[in-house]
């Protein structure tokens, strides 16, 4: 009989205290399997894109832990396993090219330079690019810009990919594209997604599983499975599958809402979920 695959990744009762007293989180405890696109939804400040950087390790939970294949979040690629974050801006050098900006993770690794420019290639076909290698930021619309910063987390070649709501600021066309090339790449290369968002519709397109948070502090309230097949294509987003769930995670947000202290940020709240949080720990 075979054993069952270890989780990807396992949160053990981590919370986030910041150093001005501020309760980002309470404890959560969260299990992600090998191969799940798990989407972290929720209002503005409930704790979606801080409980994301202490998954990748940019943030130090204030108490509990984190593991990733087993590992400590600093131990993660003797483990035999990467990962990568994309953020919500593409955050690309303006004065390089598209082919140097995915170029530089493997730069800061000290990579060969002809192993390297084979992974840029190969990741900016995944990303179809490959035309573009040789043009500047400014030059791109900011659909591009964002395949060209998803292009750079996948040219580490990751198994897993942490991506703070990274098409959030796209018109929904725009948008509607990259979530379906998103997907493609999820299954292509098997990778484990965890993925932020404020758009229900969003991530009952993508996700094998939406995990809904409250705030004030943040938590997790509920966790609904999207139990449909890939590929998922226009037909799927007009369907009354689709309409049921984006009701049962509406619903889900409502109780969220309510479970958390009224606040003036839920119209027009900044997009970052690190609210009350010190200015060089929120952009840490």
């Amino acid at each position: 009989m075979t054993a069952p695959a270890s989780p990807a990744i396992e949160i053990f009762s981590a919370d986030k205290t910041y150093s001005n007293g501020t309760r980002a989180l309470e404890p959560i405890d969260l299990k992600i399997q090998p191969g799940e696109f798990v989407t972290l939804l929720g209002p503005s400040g409930c704790g979606k894109s801080t409980l994301l950087k202490i998954i990748a390790g940019l943030l130090t939970p204030t108490d509990g832990r984190i593991l990733i294949w087993n590992k400590p979040i600093d131990q993660v690629e003797s483990s035999g396993h990467k990962l990568a974050f994309v953020f919500q801006e593409a955050t690309l050098m303006p004065w390089s090219r598209v082919r140097a900006n995915v170029r530089l993770p493997l730069d800061l690794h000290g990579d060969a330079k002809e192993q390297a420019e084979k992974r840029v290639n190969d990741s900016l076909e995944l990303v179809g690019l490959s035309k573009f290698a040789n043009a500047y930021p400014r030059e791109l619309s900011g659909g591009m810009q964002m395949r060209v910063s998803i292009a750079r987390a996948l040219v580490t070649q990751p198994d897993l990919l942490l991506m703070d709501e990274p098409f959030g600021a796209l018109d929904e066309i725009t948008r509607n594209k990259l979530d379906s090339d998103l997907l493609e790449l999820w299954e292509k290369k098997k990778l484990t997604v965890v993925f932020v968002t404020h758009s229900i519709y969003e991530a009952v397109y993508l996700s094998t599983r939406v995990v809904v948070m409250a705030a004030r502090p943040g938590r997790i309230v509920d966790q609904v499975k999207i139990d449909e097949t890939y590929p998922r294509g226009h037909d799927f987003r007009v369907s009354s599958q689709f309409a049921q769930y984006a009701k049962t995670l509406q619903d889900s947000l409502l109780r969220a809402a309510v479970m958390g202290a009224p606040t003036s940020d839920a119209v027009g709240a900044p997009a970052s979920d690190a609210v009350g949080a010190p200015a060089s720990e929120a952009a840490a």
